[in-house]
């Protein structure tokens, strides 16, 4: 059954805007890491390089929209509200980062986001022509393959990216770093583009989904097989396993224990804690506490026997008798 014009032109409008919606989801994902780094006012951790490469990635297609000749309404829209968000992230981040990691992100947003991102707009303002090669900016053309080259180039490389995960998958026989709704809103995504991009006749925006549908399938494919791999290695051999958010209250009652202060911990807290690290945490209490009565043990028989030398006159030569 062919299609008209006009029927392919409703598909790839109806394609553009679910399109749109999916990845606006996909963008709000990292919304609950955020809202973390917010009550706990610090980073815990967290890296800046995934929010500065998604931004990196919507100035790319935002500037391969803006080149387009035709068409590139619907990447102009989901690309600068991208932008928005993970800039939004950005500076978050930034306000919340320790020193070293603020640093490290101001570099990396100036090397990447701004000299990178403007060395290709530069380069490709001066050396690629548009349709009227005597209009610097003009549309379409040769600056447009070359743009669209770089941003299929540069999809590939982030679709890509989620190898480290199924390897890490396939491996510890675990899926928690590797969430099923996202696989899954990233795999309707590609498979969204990928038919906008079809329906449009542009293949720098449909081939690379492509890629990134197969990821997605594969990731899906993965959770499945390993999903209750967790369980089974706990009923089986017990094993115990630590999430990050246990390991980061362990972190911070071993900060207080050091400092030889035990706050009071909240009901709602409490209820929350793994059983398995109050036991821990009552452990080493213990044990803090056998090692300063055991100090303190050792100093009073210190001071017993000064002071029993010095009683029968056979006080330390330099210090005079108590």
């Amino acid at each position: 059954m062919a299609f008209s014009a006009a029927q392919l032109h409703e598909l790839s409008v109806l394609f553009g805007i679910l399109g749109n919606i999916v990845s606006f989801g996909v963008y709000l994902a990292p919304l609950p890491t955020f809202w973390r780094i917010f009550k706990k006012k610090s980073t815990l951790g967290f890296q800046s390089i995934p929010y500065s490469v998604a931004l990196f990635s919507a100035m790319l297609l935002l500037y391969y929209a803006f080149i387009k000749e035709k068409n590139g309404f619907m990447i102009i829209t989901i690309n600068t509200i991208g932008c928005a968000i993970e800039g939004s992230y950005l500076i978050i981040y930034l306000i919340y980062a320790p020193k070293k990691a603020k640093v490290y992100t101001f570099k990396l947003l100036g090397l990447f986001n701004v000299g990178f991102f403007g060395l290709i707009v530069l380069t490709t303002m001066v050396f690629a022509h548009g349709l009227d090669e005597h209009n610097m900016l003009s549309k379409g053309g040769m600056r447009e393959s070359v743009v669209g080259w770089i941003c299929g180039i540069f999809s590939v490389c982030v679709f890509a990216a989620p190898l480290s995960v199924m390897r890490m998958v396939i491996k510890t026989k675990s899926v928690e770093f590797m969430p099923f709704w996202l696989s899954f809103s990233l795999t309707l995504c590609a498979i969204m583009w990928f038919f906008y991009g079809l329906l449009i006749k542009d293949f720098y925006i449909a081939l690379p989904n492509i890629l990134g549908f197969a990821f997605g399938i594969v990731q899906m494919i993965l959770y499945i097989i390993y999903k209750d791999s967790k369980k089974k290695l706990n009923n089986n051999n017990g094993d115990l396993m630590i999430k990050e958010t246990d390991i980061m209250q362990l972190q911070e009652l071993a900060v207080d224990i050091k400092l030889g202060k035990v706050e009071k911990i909240e009901q709602n807290e409490q209820q929350n804690r793994p059983a398995e690290a109050i036991e821990v945490i009552v452990e080493e209490m213990v044990e803090v506490n056998n090692n300063n009565n055991n100090n303190n043990e050792v100093d009073n028989n210190i001071v017993k026997e000064i002071n029993g030398k010095a009683t029968n006159g056979n006080a330390p030569r330099g210090e005079g008798a108590c």
